[in-house]
């Protein structure tokens, strides 16, 4: 699970475009909208995209999207479970 959030986390820096972030800067525990990195609902999408593309995982229902973008260890759970579930 540690080295899933550690790819997370540079995979977020890097689909968001966040030049000034390093992936030591992001907690796993750290909110990723509002008060945590600050992102809004232009960056949920990218992050759709980002499960798409890395994990072929595609949210099946838009009131997941809390939830699984809480922080990036709420990311890696929902990715381990859906891997979990497809194995």
């Amino acid at each position: 699970m540690d080295k899933l959030m550690s790819d997370l986390k540079s995979q977020i820096i890097a689909q968001l475009n966040l030049q000034d972030t390093k992936p030591e800067d992001i907690g796993d525990d750290q909110p990723l909208f509002v008060e945590g990195l600050g992102l809004d609902s232009i960056d949920a999408l990218e992050l759709i995209v980002l499960l798409q593309q890395h994990y072929k995982i595609k949210l099946s229902n838009a009131e997941e999207g809390p939830k699984v973008f809480k922080t990036v260890r709420t990311m890696a759970e929902y990715i381990t479970a859906h891997q979990a579930q497809n194995a």
